[in-house]
Parts: structure tokens; sequence; C-alpha cells
């Protein structure tokens, strides 16, 4: 028994014009959760972070919380890349699904993926 999971992908060289379009990205943050069953509280956010002139030569960054947690997606349109997080306390969460998804949305090559779960000594019953 676990409380929830937490995936994470980075996706690389995906389309530059994709990556750095605002409302493909508060599209995927509006579609997924519908596809994966979970209920959205607000209505996602996406905003333009510039880059800073080191590693990060700036894209889109939104998030969308959900009742079961959030998911965020971070896009570096000049480097072909994108930073994806979806955590929730459903458990089944559909890997596969979500890493077609992005790969599709998004035209990447290639994904690194990474699973974790997430309050493996989570109370079964309430401590207070």
């Amino acid at each position: 028994m676990h409380f929830g999971e937490h995936l994470m992908i980075d996706g690389y060289g995906g389309d530059k014009e994709r990556l750095n379009d605002k409302s493909l990205v508060m599209q995927s943050l509006s579609e997924l959760p519908r596809k994966l069953g979970m209920r959205i509280l607000g209505k996602p956010q996406v905003y333009l972070a510039q880059g800073n002139g080191i590693k990060d030569p700036g894209g889109w960054s939104g998030f969308v919380m959900i009742m079961e947690s959030h998911i965020s997606a971070h896009t570096f349109p000049d480097r072909g890349f994108v930073s994806i997080d979806i955590y929730t306390c459903k458990n089944g969460l559909d890997t596969e699904l979500v890493s077609k998804y992005f790969s599709d949305i998004f035209k990447l090559k290639d994904i690194e993926v990474n699973f974790i779960k997430r309050g493996t000594r989570y109370p079964s019953e309430n401590i207070y």
C-alpha cells in the first residue's frame, strides 16, 4: 500500500514550434487529466519563463491543480526538451498512456521516464 505515484518524464528532440506553443502546453494540461479520470480544480496556468543565460534558454512553464494533486510541464524549445511531472494520490497511473501522449503532442524523439511510489508508510488511519 502506498499513498500515491510520481511520474517524471524528460523528453528529448521535441519539435521546437510545438514546445514553444503556449496554447499546446495549455491543451496538454487540460486534456490529460480528463484522459486519466482526474478532476481539475482550476484552470491550468501557463507562463513564459525567460532564459537565465546559463543553461536555461527559456520556455513555457505550466501546471494544473487536480483533486488528486498536480501536473506540471516545462518546455525548453531551443533545446528540444520538456520536463514533465505528474503526482497523484491515485494508484495505478497509466504511465504508457502518459508517455505516449506527451511523445505525440510534442513530437519527442526520445523520453526518459522515472516512476516513484510515494508515501510507502502512509498511515492506514488518522493518527490525530
